[in-house]
């Protein structure tokens, strides 16, 4: 019925504007906030009620959600829920934040490559030491990006921001993607960021051909989200064919890089340096090894953090209703037979 009433589930605290913002594309929505962290937080009744839900975290169980058509999560990456049974209902829609985060996490892998590029670890560590070397000029001369090969593994929306922020330096971009003859992006985009047509990258490569585009770079980032296919697609082999003196800034799950090989590359200064953000186990305990590596520089999962994300997710979730509403395809709509 077109004037039927659309329960709607909000399980995380959300700015007024946004839901403002979702009262506004139609009187027919019912919107409900309830904080919850846990399944068990929210009564049956309301899980027998609910048709949307927005949420970060839960996983619903099917047999109390009978009307439960679409589901929309808070964050890009939601490998969490691979191998559970919402994900392979093929009546209820499931469609993740890809793009949301996009600037944020751009803005973090080009501090990230400048950090790398101009010795910001050796200098901090420096520092420490109180001295002013004699050998300055051979320990801290930088790798200008003007002149540097960047590589981009995966070309996402967070690959695309970061191709786009490259640009005035004139650096060399490579990206490597599953299907590299579709360069354009279908999901969601920003106004005025990203690469929506493919145009900010020299060559793209197939995923297929990964270690001849690694041989060729002077930085790789990480972009992939973690799927059976990408669990450890940076291993050993991988790190050896990148050059000799290269860094790597890994951003996309814990699990995609393997960090025992990434560890021994980094320790035989195959790699000179890393950035590193997200780990197999968080947070990353005290007594692992990766603590004490010199040129690694890790931080606690926190690329994707900005003060105005939940507006800009936000805003994601109300152009998807309006999708929904007139059941068009959703935007950032996960497909099971890839696992993202």
């Amino acid at each position: 019925m077109a004037d039927k009433p659309i329960e709607v589930l909000i399980t995380l605290p959300m700015p007024d504007e946004v839901i403002h913002k979702l009262r506004m594309v139609t009187p027919r929505l019912h919107i409900v906030v309830h904080p919850a962290q846990n399944i068990s937080d929210i009564s049956d009744e309301l899980w027998n009620k609910v048709e949307v839900l927005y949420t970060d975290v839960l996983i619903p169980n099917l047999a109390n959600t009978p009307n439960l058509r679409w589901i929309q999560y808070h964050y890009a990456g939601i490998d969490y829920i691979l191998n559970t049974p919402v994900a392979t209902r093929q009546d209820i829609r499931i469609t993740n934040m890809s793009g949301a985060s996009a600037i944020q996490e751009g803005e973090y892998i080009m501090m990230s490559l400048l950090a790398l590029a101009h010795r910001m670890p050796e200098l901090i560590a420096n520092r420490t030491k109180k001295e002013w070397p004699a050998d300055r000029w051979e320990k801290f001369v930088p790798h200008e990006l003007s002149d540097a090969t960047v590589g981009l593994v995966g070309y996402g929306s967070i690959a695309r921001e970061t191709a786009r922020m490259l640009q005035p330096f004139g650096t060399t971009i490579l990206a490597c993607k599953k299907d590299a003859m579709h360069p354009e992006d279908n999901g969601y985009i920003l106004e005025g960021h990203g690469d929506p047509e493919g145009n900010f990258f020299h060559r793209l490569y197939p995923i297929e051909a990964l270690r001849s585009m690694l041989a060729e770079c002077d930085f790789v980032v990480v972009t992939l989200p973690l799927t059976k296919d990408t669990r450890n697609v940076i291993g050993e082999e991988e790190l050896k064919a990148m050059k000799p003196g290269a860094y790597l800034v890994h951003i996309s799950r814990g699990g995609v890089v393997d960090e025992t090989a990434m560890a021994s590359a980094l320790q035989e200064k195959h790699i000179a340096g890393a950035v590193v953000d997200v780990f197999n186990q968080e947070p990353l305990p005290a007594e692992s090894p990766l603590w004490k590596i010199p040129n690694l520089i890790i931080t606690p999962h926190i690329s994707g953090f900005s003060q105005v994300y939940k507006e800009r997710a936000g805003n994601l979730f109300v152009v998807n209703m309006q999708r929904y509403l007139r059941d068009e395809a959703l935007l950032n709509l996960f497909d099971p037979t890839l696992n993202y």
